[in-house]
């Protein structure tokens, strides 16, 4: 049961609360906020199945994610090795990569009232930027379909020189990482901030006005302390995250 404190939007009540609010700068996280699922862990294993990757860096990588997994290697750690794991390879060739995951695994999953949103939120012409720990090969090419410049986009990435992609790491935004990402850019009170995850938390915090959208159970808590209100778009199904 949601209790009192916790209020679920609908779709036409997120987007009057948006527009009363009349943001100038909106904040948004794109996996599971923008679209369903986790493009991040999911472009490792496309790129381990399409062979994207030696077998070398297959059975480090592997290996990595066993340890986040049990616990032994941080959220911080493995976003950034999800990075390092294409070192050697073209910049050219990653986004290459990239928009053909993106075409065959993210595009039907894109929420389409959040599209509907930013587009909204374009019309108005409000500064729209996207934070993700996500590499920024995906991150840029999937928020093409919401129309956010490359330029507006703070996600994980590395050093590259002459086309070939680098291991030392930029940035890794999760956590307090997206804040200090979006301050590092200017951005330091954003009118509104979209996330779906406890990851997104402290990103969140520091809107005028946070917006939970499609929340794990640990944001959907966090969310009650805070009095953010959720959201969840019609393709998902909240009843087990909301039992």
């Amino acid at each position: 049961m949601i209790s009192a404190e916790l209020r679920r939007l609908s779709t036409p009540a997120l987007f009057d609360e948006v527009r009363r609010l009349a943001p100038r700068v909106a904040v948004f996280d794109c996996d599971g906020t923008l679209w369903s699922g986790d493009a991040g862990s999911g472009f490792m294993r496309w790129s381990i199945e399409t062979g994207l990757v030696s077998p070398e860096m297959v059975v480090w990588i592997e290996e990595r994610y066993r340890g986040y997994l049990q616990g032994e290697v941080s959220e911080l750690q493995i976003c950034g090795d999800m990075v390092r794991m294409y070192r050697g390879l073209q910049v050219e060739e990653m986004r290459a990569a990239a928009r053909k995951f993106l075409g065959e695994h993210i595009e039907l999953h894109v929420f389409p009232e959040m599209r509907a949103l930013v587009s909204d939120l374009h019309a108005a012409g409000v500064e729209i930027w996207a934070v993700s720990s996500t590499n920024d090969w995906v991150i840029e090419e999937g928020v093409t379909r919401f129309g956010i410049p490359a330029a507006r986009v703070l996600a994980a990435s590395v050093e590259s020189s002459e086309g070939i992609v680098g291991e030392l790491l930029r940035a890794v935004p999760t956590d307090e990482g997206k804040v200090e990402a979006l301050r590092r850019a200017g951005i330091t009170a954003p009118d509104a901030v979209f996330g779906n995850s406890i990851h997104d938390a402290a990103m969140l915090a520091m809107a005028r006005q946070a917006f939970a959208v499609n929340p794990t159970p640990a944001l959907i808590e966090r969310s009650r302390v805070e009095g953010w209100p959720i959201y969840f778009p019609a393709a998902v199904d909240p009843a087990e995250t909301l039992s």
